[in-house]
């Protein structure tokens, strides 16, 4: 991309990524069509939930709409890339100092490029462990289900078989479902808690560092443009011969230096609580040690082999029938996109 100089010749891990390690690419990262009509957002997110149990449909359509976002944000990734070849492109005709300031903004534009691109991997964290709550969701399904079914039974012996032994052995099961669903349902809380605090943690750490390292390319962005010689001129006069090969280059340096030293310890934007915020959070957790907890360490058990009413999510009917609609509208989206005459954007 670059004519001269270029950030991306070095691809040591930085000491962000030392010390937290990248997480496999994105996902949604497949050499996919992209299209430039909404059609495959559109028909991801009217799809969503359709054919899954109703407990985890709404978590379902988020899901979907995550991967909407993060297919936009991928696509912003890779034509600011080639939005910073076209300047370079564009100042290679221009004056020397133009030329040599466009061509390094180029090589900063293009490093946003891909950390957009590495934002959407780290992104993609949290969708996935948004995801595990869904297939949760979906699990505890079959349970209450079996629940309902079996309360459905007792009222229609009441109302046509007032004095049918079968009440009595149906009510037995109804103890035992409630029962199972219990535990079900304080794993799915549990659970809930858990992946949900996860979840955002790995979205906003992402948003932090991402945020961050943009904000040092702009910083350094506007000293290459002092470079530039914006002094007007009167026709017929010469401008002083430009010198800042060697500033541009070091300021690209010292770019990529401090992207590369980031970590979160040094972050520069920090969320300081009021003095009431703090006050009012502590109270809590003061509150929570004195009340004390419930320990349900015991109820999150295995079930028992002979249980019939607790099946994977991945089992169950309708939702498996979800995650294969799910890789169909990939292939419908290609096939409608790629009619319409759009070019495939590779990995």
């Amino acid at each position: 991309m670059h004519r001269t100089y270029s950030m991306r010749q070095s691809r040591a891990p930085t000491a962000s990524q030392i010390e937290n390690p990248p997480p496999p690419p994105s996902s949604t990262k497949g050499g996919r069509l992209f299209g430039r009509s909404n059609f495959g957002h559109a028909f991801r997110k009217g799809t969503a939930g359709a054919f899954g149990p109703d407990l985890a449909k709404k978590l379902s359509q988020l899901v979907k709409m995550e991967k909407n976002v993060m297919r936009s944000m991928e696509l912003v990734a890779r034509e600011r890339m080639e939005v910073a070849q076209q300047l370079s492109l564009w100042g290679e005709g221009c004056d020397e100092d133009v030329s040599d300031v466009t061509d390094k903004l180029g090589v900063l534009i293009y490093e946003m490029g891909e950390l957009e691109d590495q934002f959407v991997d780290r992104y993609d964290q949290y969708r996935v462990t948004i995801k595990s709550i869904r297939n949760i969701e979906a699990s505890v399904q079959p349970s209450r289900d079996r629940k309902q079914k079996i309360t459905d039974q007792i009222a229609q012996l009441k109302y046509k078989e007032p004095n049918s032994p079968r009440i009595v052995v149906l009510e037995q099961e109804l103890v035992r479902a409630e029962a199972e669903s219990l535990v079900a349902e304080a794993q799915l809380s549990n659970i809930t808690r858990e992946k949900l605090k996860a979840a955002f943690t790995y979205q906003f750490d992402a948003i932090r560092e991402h945020s961050e390292k943009v904000a040092i390319i702009a910083g350094y962005g506007k000293h290459l443009l002092e470079l530039v010689d914006d002094t007007p001129v009167t026709p017929g006069e010469t401008r002083q011969a430009y010198d800042g090969y060697e500033a541009s280059k070091a300021i690209i340096q010292d770019c990529e230096d401090a992207l590369t030293n980031w970590v979160s310890s040094r972050a520069q934007v920090a969320s300081k609580l009021s003095t009431r915020a703090r006050n009012l959070s502590q109270r809590r957790k003061n509150a929570a040690k004195r009340e004390g907890g419930v320990d349900l360490a015991g109820q999150d058990q295995p079930m028992k082999d002979d249980r019939d009413s607790w099946v994977p999510a991945g089992q169950h009917g309708e939702y498996e029938q979800e995650e294969e609609d799910e890789e169909d509208e990939e292939g419908e989206e290609q096939h409608h996109e790629g009619a319409n005459g759009q070019h495939q954007v590779p990995a």
